[in-house]
């Protein structure tokens, strides 16, 4: 019972399709619950009704209808719950109705006055406004000015700088405007207009400044020359003030210089050094910057540096002046012809080295002591050049003198401004060398004027005064011409006193060249010696051996020149003494060279003597080419031929010439005395040599013994000759053994002694040594030819071959025996 009870209170357990409509209805209820949501989109829902089931569409349909008919029956409920009150309230309204068309109209009345009363109001209003609106606008006007004074004070004033030239301020100003101003105020069209024209200002001002510096660059180019000029001045007078301080040095009273900023010195005690001529006593010093206005370049360069090209600048500075260089270093084609030529070549040199220099000095880093360095040792190497080459063409000896004091004072100038000069110094041994060649050919000019105008004979002195001058001239001293009483002649002829002399002016001349090239004296002592040397072994030797080779220098002129050569000889340690107290150098030395004037003069006497003989034979030729002997001849005239007599009568004279050389000197006479034996002995052997041809011609066909017989006598007058001693100091017969192969041959024929010949022949003791088989052969063969040709012409050979048919066998004996001897002499 009780279990019942509990079921009996219980619900009952809900159906399976109950809880399906449940469901269904819970499912609807949210979907509608969507659709009634009008922020959702309703495409998902719709899709979901869908989707679901097959019949979802017709029941979601009839749940819809049954949604609608719920809320009209909600909807009249609510109606009918506020219908009285919506009754009253227009009622009410009704009621207000009146009132208000009242109110209305006293509300129009009063906007009516209202209006009326505030429209001047109004317009005092829009006044004021109208006037806060243009005290605002004046306001904003006087800041917005505040701002853009400045502004446009600072492009005035940009203005004004760029028309003063004032460019490097005015690179300051636009720096100014865009880093400070110009942002300010950039909103304005102004500024943007200034802002846009500033690069264009820069470009123009670079422009200007480097049409500037092109014209300064030009401008230097001028100014160069002066530039270098007063350097190079100023570096002589400091040349000149340094040998003057030296010379007080040396003097004992040197005073310490004081300098001041004028260029002036001053000394202590009153003592004054000179720097330069009178006239320029009271001038300032002037330097590069006083000559030339480098504001261009230094404009040019802050201007680049403030702009940050500054490398673009260095760059074209760099080039142009190497351009500028290589223009400077070029030389007139005609600059060797004078000195200003090459005076004005080292200024502009010196002005455009001075003027780098003082742009290194000056700039930072727009030329470096590198690039000078460059420059300069391209400029070195083309002066160089220039300067060997140009020098070369020089033959005036003034004007090498002339060169190389410009290269010293070149030279001085460039190095005081710290420029490697060493080369340049080497360069004057070359000029020095090209200087000695130039007075080589100066004095050899002189040397053969001077034997030109010589007399060729001993130098008369009349008086003492005379005699004193001469030996003024030449170092000339003898014991035994002293003694004797005026008038007298004195060995030597008037040239050797006036070559002495201009040697000396040579030494001179060379030594001017030695000064300001800071050498030892030693140096100096070699490079006149040197000179010296080159002056006689070379110079003075061409001129005397041309001298003995001229035409019409004669026996007698020959003479003489060998006496002058000794003379001058003997001169030659005067001048190893002349040039020690020059240079005051030890001729004991180790190292001095000697002078070579011996060995010169010896060679001139060797050539003349040679001259001599050759001159001696030329005319014994002469005399010979005169014979004319009748080869034919039957018997002879009985005396020697004319041309032979006359030969003999001009060697008489002229070894007479020689026997009337001053003999009171030693030296003199036995020079004299061995060149007369060497000529005579010379003359003789020619003559016979020349005799012995004139036998042996091949062109004489054939000789008669008459003839044989008058070239006999002829012999017999050159031995005449020989044997009376034309020139003494020959021992004996040593003279006559020139003639004694014509002897012997002669002697072999005259006699016939041809059994003694071949007999003796080849023994030291012969009669006939000194004949020659092959000689002997010739003269026999014509001396045949001869007597066969003779007996032909006087038709008596047959009664000949008769008579002398033993004597014709002799000599085609003695013919075949010397043939013999030939043959045997040549195997």
């Amino acid at each position: 019972m009780a279990s019942d009870r509990v079921h009996a209170a219980l619900p009952d357990p809900p159906s399976k399709c109950e809880e399906g409509n449940k469901e269904e209805e819970k499912t609807f209820g949210n979907i509608f619950a969507e659709l009634e949501c009008v922020d959702l989109p309703l495409g998902t829902t719709l899709r979901s009704i869908y989707d679901d089931q097959p019949n979802a569409h017709k029941r979601f349909m009839e749940k819809l209808d049954a949604r609608i008919r719920n809320h009209d029956r909600e909807i009249e409920k609510m109606c009918n719950f506020h219908h009285q009150g919506f009754v009253d309230a227009i009622t009410e309204l009704l009621k207000v109705r009146a009132d208000a068309e009242k109110l209305m109209g006293q509300v129009t009345d009063t906007n009516r006055r209202l209006q009326e009363a505030g429209r001047e109001v109004m317009a005092q209003t829009e006044e004021v406004i109208r006037c806060r609106i243009q005290q605002r606008n004046m306001a904003t006007t006087v800041e917005k000015l505040q701002l853009c004074i400045p502004v446009l004070e600072m492009y005035s004033k940009l203005k004004e700088q760029l028309e003063s030239k004032r460019y490097y301020a005015a690179l300051k100003t636009m720096e100014q405007l865009e880093k400070i101003y110009i942002p300010r105020v950039s909103q304005y069209r102004f500024c943007q207009i200034m802002a846009e024209n500033l690069p264009r200002l820069r470009e123009e001002i670079k422009e200007i400044s480097m049409s500037d510096l092109k014209d300064f660059l030009e401008s230097i180019r001028k100014h160069s020359d002066k530039v270098g000029e007063t350097a190079m001045r100023q570096a002589q007078q400091h040349r000149t003030f340094n040998s003057a301080v030296a010379k007080q040095v040396s003097m004992g009273h040197y005073m310490k210089p004081v300098y001041s900023l004028n260029g002036r010195t001053h000394t202590h005690n009153g003592l004054m050094m000179d720097t330069g001529d009178e006239d320029e006593a009271d001038e300032e010093i002037l330097t590069a910057q006083d000559l030339v206005d480098f504001s261009p370049v230094y404009r040019c360069l802050h201007i680049y540096t403030v702009l940050g090209d500054r490398e673009t600048f260095e760059n074209y500075y760099r080039k142009q002046r190497k351009k500028q260089a290589r223009l400077v270093l070029q030389p007139q084609a005609n600059m060797h012809e004078t000195v200003e030529g090459y005076t004005r070549y080292f200024n502009q040199i010196v002005g455009f080295f001075v003027v780098e220099d003082h742009i290194l000095h000056a700039t930072r880093g727009l030329v470096t002591r590198a690039f000078n360095d460059e420059l300069w040792n391209m400029a070195l190497s083309k002066i160089i050049a220039v300067l060997r080459t140009h020098s070369s063409y020089c033959n005036d000896p003034d004007l090498v003198l002339e060169l190389k004091n410009l290269i010293v004072i070149f030279a001085d100038t460039l190095q005081g401004y710290g420029f490697p000069v060493n080369r340049l110094f080497d360069l004057l041994f070359e000029v020095r060398d090209q200087y000695n060649e130039t007075l080589l050919k100066k004095w050899a000019l002189v040397f053969r004027e001077i034997f030109e105008l010589d007399n060729y004979s001993p130098i008369p002195v009349e008086t003492e005064g005379e005699y004193k001058l001469v030996v003024s001239r030449f170092p000339f001293h003898d014991a035994e011409i002293e003694k004797q009483d005026f008038p007298k002649k004195l060995p030597m002829s008037q040239s050797v006193p006036q070559i002495y002399t201009q040697v000396k002016e040579f030494i001179y001349a060379s030594l001017k060249f030695s000064e300001s090239l800071h050498r030892s004296s030693t140096e100096i002592d070699d490079m006149l010696r040197k000179s010296t040397n080159l002056l006689l072994t070379r110079t003075l030797s061409s001129c005397l051996q041309n001298l003995i080779k001229k035409p019409h220098i004669g026996l007698t002129e020959l003479v003489q020149i060998i006496i002058n050569t000794t003379h001058l000889e003997q001169a030659c340690r005067y001048l190893e003494e002349f040039i020690t107290n020059i240079t005051n150098v030890s001729p004991e030395t180790v190292h001095t060279t000697r002078l070579y004037g011996l060995s010169t003069f010896k060679d001139a006497r060797h050539a003349a003597e040679g001259e001599i003989y050759t001159k001696l034979n030329q005319k014994i030729d002469e005399f010979i080419q005169l014979a004319d002997y009748e080869w034919g001849m039957a018997e002879s005239d009985g005396r020697a031929s004319g041309y032979l007599m006359d030969l003999i009568n001009f060697l008489r004279s002229t070894f007479q010439v020689f026997t009337h050389l001053p003999n009171n000197n030693n030296d003199h006479a036995s020079m004299s005395g061995k060149v007369a034996q060497t000529a005579c002995m010379s003359a003789c052997k020619h003559l016979s040599t020349s005799l012995m041809q004139m036998l042996l011609d091949t062109e004489l066909k054939q000789i008669s013994m008459g003839a044989i017989q008058q070239f006999n006598l002829d012999v017999i007058q050159c031995e005449l000759f020989a044997s009376s001693e034309p020139v003494p100091g020959f021992q004996g017969d040593t003279l006559q053994l020139a003639f004694i192969d014509l002897r012997q041959l002669l002697d072999l024929f005259m006699v016939w002694d041809w059994s003694t010949y071949l007999a003796d022949y080849g023994q030291p003791t012969s009669k006939y040594l000194r004949v020659n088989p092959a000689t002997a052969l010739a003269l026999l063969e014509k001396v045949y030819r001869g007597m066969k040709d003779t007996s032909k012409k006087n038709n008596i050979f047959s009664q000949f071959r008769k008579n002398d048919r033993d004597k014709q066998k002799l000599v085609e004996t003695v013919v075949r025996q010397l043939r013999s001897l030939v043959n045997g002499m040549s195997s």
